[in-house]
């Protein structure tokens, strides 16, 4: 007889393994079986919840992005201004907790996935809409026109970057490449891009 209101809990201890057996092993090239382990419930079990791998995965990275929007979202909270609201988009992009070694290697197997999977590409292709869009909406009182272009350079660097530091793990990695996405929406506001 299931538990009444175990799903839940089964389910986000299998995203939470998940996340953490590709920060240990660093690729997708995981079981269904280590994961369920590293959870501590059956592989059946697993299965049951999710179907297969690339669902658990799928369901680690959709976590991980609720996790990063609700980051942004207190972040735009405290920013009083479009300028301000684009800063506070930007830090959310490093802050710490998106730097820690497991959530670094999904990201890196979620662009390798979202090449082959289209349900992965599109998950990809939400949060790159959503960061556009929150850009451009800032963007557009400061430099009207240029708006659609400047969001693309900055959410272009802002990715760029975060894989290139997120490969660093070194405690300023967020910081340097803040300083550098920072540096970039300057030269926008100025017109020097």
């Amino acid at each position: 007889m299931p538990k009444l209101g175990m799903e839940p809990i089964r389910r986000a201890a299998l995203v939470k393994a998940t996340i953490d057996e590709i920060g240990a092993s660093g690729t997708l090239d995981i079981t269904v079986s280590k994961i369920a382990k590293r959870a501590g419930m059956s592989s059946a079990l697993a299965h049951h919840y999710f179907g297969g791998k690339d669902q658990i995965f799928l369901a680690a990275m959709r976590h991980t992005l609720t996790v990063y929007g609700a980051e942004v979202r207190g972040a735009l909270i405290m920013a009083d201004n479009p300028e301000s609201r684009l800063e506070a988009i930007i830090r959310a992009g490093f802050t710490t907790s998106n730097f820690r070694r497991e959530i670094v290697a999904a990201w890196l197997n979620f662009y390798v996935l979202a090449q082959s999977s289209p349900q992965a590409r599109r998950l990809l292709t939400v949060y790159q809409s959503r960061l556009r869009s929150n850009l451009i909406y800032n963007l557009r009182p400061l430099i009207a026109d240029r708006a659609a272009g400047a969001a693309e350079r900055i959410a272009g660097l802002i990715d760029g970057l975060y894989l290139r530091r997120g490969l660093d793990q070194s405690d300023d990695a967020g910081r340097d490449a803040t300083k550098h996405v920072l540096a970039l929406l300057r030269a926008e506001l100025r017109g020097q891009s």
